[in-house]
């Protein structure tokens, strides 16, 4: 995630410079690659957000046995991958 705030940083920065400055942001962002790392950050964030939550429910006490541990984990997986999925359909 601190890999994905300096590129984030760094392209607020740039578009701010300057009238081109957004304009190359904006052109850069239209592109395959451009695309991938986004969708990329979209990903780690959305497990991050997921397994914040998950250990949340585990604050208060619920799944901190081993099988509903291990179902809350599985379970947080699968909702990464949909939510990269639904992130992927979204950039694309």
């Amino acid at each position: 995630m601190f890999f994905a705030m300096g590129i984030l940083m760094w392209l607020l920065s740039v578009s701010l410079s300057s009238q081109s400055g957004f304009e190359f942001v904006q052109d850069w962002s239209s592109g395959y690659f451009a695309k991938f790392i986004y969708w990329g950050i979209l990903t780690a964030l959305s497990y991050h957000l997921l397994g914040g939550l998950r250990h949340l429910v585990m604050d208060f006490g619920f799944w901190e046995e081993i099988e509903s541990g291990a179902l809350s984990a599985q379970l947080t997986i699968v909702l990464t991958v949909i939510c990269s999925v639904l992130a992927g359909v979204w950039l694309w």
